[in-house]
């Protein structure tokens, strides 16, 4: 029977995370396939290319709470499987099933997964990732700096359990922005308001 539960809540935090809010959204609100927009990615970010900021606002807020929301549920249902939610859900994102394992970078996702899974290093993601935009006003530095915070603070408290699935997102954030870690590297990262792709 647990591994029964284990494998429904795996299957089901992933198809929950795996909901491409940024693609709907700007499907729905007119603004064409996404996919096809700008650096081509699902996330907040690149709605806001097309220029309708509340889609690109309404994209991070349903981003982040689907993964929220896989943890709460499961944390109701079936507690102590709360990690499992919070990497299904978060994979689903990376790696989305109705989008060819095409998604998005995971930013958004992995805030709202570790606000439900240990608040502290929600908020500590947030107070980075917000800080960090405001000094350098690049968009993929203050998202990659933010996914360090979780594990960090889940290591200081000794949440051995968070730490390992924190660190796990950390590396995916990282690896899915090796593009933009090569431009900062080459100083042609753009900064807020930049025409080039993030």
């Amino acid at each position: 029977m647990p591994n029964i539960a284990t494998a429904i809540v795996l299957i089901g935090s992933y198809l929950l995370g795996s909901i491409p809010f940024g693609v709907l959204l700007t499907r729905w609100g007119g603004a064409g396939d996404l996919r096809q927009i700008g650096s081509g990615n699902i996330g907040a970010t690149n709605v806001l290319r097309t220029g309708r900021k509340g889609l690109a606002a309404a994209t991070l807020l349903l981003d982040g709470a689907k993964g929220a929301v896989a943890v709460l549920i499961v944390r109701h249902f079936a507690p102590g499987l709360e990690v499992y939610a919070a990497g299904a859900s978060f994979l689903g994102h990376l790696y989305p099933v109705w989008l060819g394992f095409k998604g998005g970078k995971g930013v958004a996702t992995m805030l709202g997964v570790s606000l439900a899974l240990y608040w502290p290093a929600g908020l500590a993601f947030a107070i980075v990732w917000i800080g960090m935009f405001a000094i350098t006003r690049i968009s993929s530095l203050g998202g990659m700096s933010a996914s360090i915070a979780p594990p960090v603070v889940a290591a200081m408290v000794g949440r051995s359990d968070e730490v390992l699935v924190f660190l796990g997102m950390t590396l995916l954030v990282l690896i899915k922005h090796r593009e933009n870690i090569s431009r900062l590297l080459a100083g042609t990262e753009p900064r807020s308001g930049g025409k080039k792709p993030e």
